[in-house]
This record gives structure tokens, C-alpha cells and sequence, in this order.
């Protein structure tokens, strides 16, 4: 009976610290360690790489307009480098909201890639702000890959698309 009451207040309190906003997981989860982004500078930039640091299939669901694979999980220094010369090359990064991509964004950084800035609340703060997004033919798209069901919530604008 003491285990069933643990888990009830478990189960119950659990939504009292889950992060409710954007800037509350990003606070949670990040170090800060790359300067971010914010969707109204990336959209008056020009000559920009900008990479996205999903996973393969959320990127072919849909993607910033410019943006390049790179992926999280397959991401390669040595290839990086090897296509990637130019250590001077402004570089955004991005993720569904930003965590992954931080992570790329250090390694970046690691290699010796001086401006290296991290998208602020990534693809889903670029959709939340009535940003075009693309699927994998460039044609612009609803759908942005919500990455799972505990994290759409903070995908509030377009259709949420969840494959895993």
C-alpha cells in the first residue's frame, strides 16, 4: 500500500516540474556554451551556413528553407572539416528546440569554428513564429517531426508529425 501512495504522489507532482515553456528547457538543459540565435536575426541574415541537427527523418519531414543535414547522432568532425574548410563561416545550428544542437554546436566550436551560433528554440520556435519551413522536395510544408509527445507541447503552430 506504501508503494502505491509513493507512486500516486509521484505520478501527481511529476507535471509540477516538467518545463511549461521553451526558455524553461532551455535553462534546464543547456549550458549556454554557444551564443544563441533568435528567430528575428536569423530571418535578416545572409551568408550563412545553417545546419540542422535533427536526425535524418525529422529533417526530410521538413527543415528550414537553407538549412544542410548534418544530423546529431551520425554527425562526423573529420567530414565536417573535410567539406567545411572555411573556420571563419558564420554557422547556425539547429534542433527541434535546441539541445542537440548546443551539443553540435560545442563540438563546432571544438574544431576551431569561430562563429558559432545556436538557434533559439530551433525549428519549433521558427514554426511558432509563423516561419516557412520545407519538407524534403523544398516545397513548404505544415508538417515539422515533434520529435515525441512530450516535447510537441512546445510545437504550438503547424501539424505535429511523430514517428518514433
Amino acid at each position: 500500500m506504501r508503494t502505491f501512495f509513493i507512486l500516486l504522489i509521484c505520478y501527481f507532482s511529476t507535471p509540477i516540474f516538467a518545463q511549461k515553456t521553451i526558455p524553461e528547457v532551455l535553462k534546464k538543459f543547456n549550458r549556454n556554451s554557444v551564443p544563441y540565435i533568435h528567430v528575428d536575426e536569423l530571418k535578416s541574415k545572409k551568408n550563412l551556413l545553417i545546419f540542422d541537427t535533427r536526425e535524418k527523418e525529422e529533417f526530410e519531414i521538413s527543415h528550414l528553407k537553407k538549412a544542410i543535414f548534418l544530423g546529431f547522432n551520425s554527425f562526423d568532425p573529420k567530414k565536417m572539416k573535410q567539406i567545411y574548410k572555411n573556420q571563419n563561416d558564420t554557422i547556425v545550428v539547429y534542433c527541434s528546440i535546441g539541445v542537440r544542437s548546443e551539443k553540435i554546436g560545442e563540438q563546432l566550436l571544438k574544431l576551431g569554428y569561430k562563429h558559432v551560433y545556436n538557434l533559439y528554440g530551433g525549428i519549433f520556435e521558427w514554426k511558432n513564429e509563423d516561419q516557412e519551413v520545407v519538407d524534403s522536395n523544398q516545397k513548404p510544408t505544415q508538417n515539422v517531426h515533434a520529435f515525441s509527445n512530450e516535447w510537441s507541447k512546445y510545437l504550438l503552430k503547424g501539424n505535429k508529425i511523430i514517428t518514433k
